[in-house]
């Protein structure tokens, strides 16, 4: 897809009223058309990393372990269906962006948690996010610009690991969550009501919904490509409904520059 220079900065190609509608919803055409040009793997694992340095609430989704492994006091506390083992559940939880390591989320984990009880079990963990145009985002004439099937979206897969007790008071780790989440401070490690510990989110691969697949990338972003970005490319980055976001003219004499 072409783009003016400056939408090397932005999530998505936002669609002028002249644009076509989508042709592709949930994969990329196998040629594309000369009047779009598909961002590369390294430009959508910067416009995730933005959403995630926006946001600082998630779905995390976990999978009931077997019955056979399941702890003594796993169900103390509800009546669950009587076979849940290796069924998925997702629920909302907090997290943030902070140091040493902000590609990968900064996690509160309460102990009697369900997410945090399929973890200790072994269930993998995903975070998935999606893109909410901000209320001051300026409005549009055209039906796809805001549309939710147009948003980006994405979910990282890994494992939760926890934060060495060092690591916590040198990059002030607390500090940087509360930032995010002032109420968090009820449960913090230490407190009367639950037990509670520091974590991080291992991201091993991300998957990635740009936007239609006619004009946004679709598919995994690795590793190694994820922990790539630099906090100096996700702050210039722009999203759809942002200040300094540029909407699309249609042009097809520039080309998005080699990052």
């Amino acid at each position: 897809m072409f783009l003016p220079t400056s939408l090397l900065l932005s999530i998505l190609t936002l669609a002028s009223t002249s644009a076509p509608p989508p042709q592709h919803l949930l994969s990329n055409p196998p040629s594309f058309s000369p009047e779009y040009r598909i961002p590369t793997v390294h430009e959508s694992a910067i416009l995730a990393r933005r959403i995630l340095n926006l946001s600082s609430i998630a779905t995390l989704s976990t999978v009931f372990p077997s019955t056979s492994s399941i702890e003594d006091d796993f169900f103390t506390l509800s009546h669950p269906a009587s076979d849940l083992g290796g069924a998925p559940i997702g629920l909302m939880d907090y997290y943030a962006s902070c140091s040493p390591q902000t590609y990968s989320p900064t996690i509160l984990a309460i102990s009697i948690a369900t997410t945090f009880r399929n973890t200790r079990a072994g269930s993998n963990v995903t975070l998935s996010l999606r893109w909410h145009p901000p209320a001051t985002a300026p409005p549009s004439d055209d039906i796809y610009t805001y549309s939710p099937a147009n948003m980006p979206r994405f979910s990282l897969v890994g494992c939760i690991e926890p934060i060495p007790t060092p690591e916590v008071l040198s990059y002030e780790v607390e500090a940087c969550f509360l930032d995010r989440h002032p109420d968090a401070e009820a449960w913090l490690p230490g407190n009367k009501i639950h037990q509670s510990w520091w974590g991080r989110l291992v991201v091993k691969e991300a998957y990635w919904i740009g936007g239609f697949g006619d004009r946004a990338y679709i598919g995994w972003i690795p590793e190694e490509e994820w922990s790539a970005v630099s906090e100096d490319e996700v702050a210039k980055a722009r999203l759809v409904g942002e200040d300094g976001y540029e909407k699309y003219t249609g042009s097809t004499e520039q080309e998005v520059p080699e990052l």
